[in-house]
């Protein structure tokens, strides 16, 4: 029996949803990882400095598009939701404290006073951002090599520790390495700093590279661990394949020979990651969880597909302009911690400077105020003797 179209139409949704995680998710992870490989305090000062500018504004906002993915596999495909969440409850756990741990190290690096405590909070943030990406393939290579049965009693370790699960994990890692360099050099260019520009263009090209190849040694297992999606990858899929790996070689060109324009490397590098997602989707078609579970047997009933159409509409509505907002004010530097502490500052100077006053010297106080103080400390004198007779009168 064939699927509905409406399930094919949400499985699509879903698919779309999880390569833009990839995507801008994906490039704070990367971040984190260069930070970890940036070297020492002062060596790696001014990386750190502009990954920070430009994760800091929107490393919160991308994982909603995790949490949208989990809603919609739950809601939409509860069966292949319970299943992959026994099957690989320990793999995805480590991601969501890696999760958890990545934004408790980025936060308190910044507001920790000791530098002995920011070392300790940027370590966790650098170290979470590498096992977070990691497990992540792990499930995604268990998923795609057909470990998950559609009814698992439990955790299954070999689902996420054979070869492709581990090779997968790699890969995500190299991956978010590499859309994570090539946004930087665009950042570094912006902000006109062309060592940055040459210390990322670096780096992005040999992320690509490794990418490649990890990608090449993942494809050669598929065609022994699941010959069937090895199959369908190199048939029903191939052209995004191909598209592929034409934009990822376009990408490293451009890094090479210097060029680097910001529409054409981002989307080039995007389309890249977001076509590996596609064919990965269209290669397991029709089942949610290869061999096990097909895509008719583990949708929603109509109503419920029709109803996340609805949402999406809405979330298209509502959070695409917000989304929209917050990249456009982040790539023009309107949300850095300078401008807002100017910004504050500058609100926070609710009198005017009397004239014949220091710089830096207090601010008089003003008779209103003093008036105001002597009432308060009136009435409180009051309602003490007041209370004081009062008990008297009780005794």
């Amino acid at each position: 029996m064939s699927p509905s179209p409406e399930a094919i139409a949400v499985a699509a949704i879903l698919f779309v949803v999880i390569a833009a995680y990839a995507l801008f998710g994906g490039a704070d992870f990367g971040g984190g990882i260069w930070d970890l490989v940036a070297g020492g305090t002062e060596r790696g000062a001014a990386c750190r400095r502009l990954i920070d500018d430009s994760i800091t504004p929107v490393w919160e906002a991308d994982h909603v598009w995790l949490v949208f993915i989990l809603v919609l596999l739950w809601t939409a495909f509860p069966p292949a939701f319970a299943a992959i969440m026994t099957a690989l409850f320990v793999p995805l756990s480590l991601s969501l404290l890696g999760i958890v741990l990545r934004g408790v190290g980025f936060a308190f690096r910044h507001t920790a006073e000791r530098l002995r405590m920011k070392r300790l909070a940027g370590a966790t943030f650098a170290f979470a951002s590498l096992v977070t990406p990691f497990f992540m393939g792990t499930v995604v290579g268990a998923v795609a090599t057909g470990q998950v049965p559609a009814h698992p009693r439990g955790n299954i370790l070999s689902a996420w520790t054979s070869g492709t699960a581990i090779l997968t994990g790699f890969l995500f890692v190299a991956a978010c390495a590499y859309i994570s360099a090539v946004y930087l050099v665009l950042e570094a260019k912006h902000l006109g700093r062309r060592d940055l520009e040459r210390y990322f263009a670096l780096r992005a090209t040999a992320a690509g590279a490794l990418t490649g190849a990890l990608a090449g040694g993942t494809f050669a297992e598929l065609s022994f661990s699941a010959p069937r999606l090895f199959a369908r990858l190199t048939g029903i899929a191939l052209p995004l394949v191909a598209i592929s790996i034409a934009t990822g070689v376009a990408v490293l060109a451009l890094l090479w020979l210097r060029w680097y324009h910001a529409l054409a490397l981002r989307a080039l590098a995007a389309i890249a990651v977001a076509t590996v997602v596609w064919g990965w989707g269209l290669a397991q078609y029709p089942y949610l969880l290869p061999t096990s579970l097909s895509l008719t047997d583990g949708s929603a009933p109509i109503a419920t597909l029709i109803t996340e159409f609805v949402v999406t509409g809405l979330a298209i509505l509502l959070v695409a302009p917000g989304f929209a907002i917050l990249y456009a004010l982040q790539q023009r530097h309107m949300l850095t911690a300078a401008e807002s502490d100017a910004d504050l500052r500058t609100a926070a100077r609710l009198e005017p400077a009397v004239p014949w006053q220091p710089a830096g010297a207090a601010a008089p106080v003003g008779t209103g105020t003093r008036v105001t103080t002597a009432l308060v400390l009136a009435i409180l004198a009051i309602r003490a003797i007041r209370d004081v007779f009062s008990s008297r009168d009780r005794r």
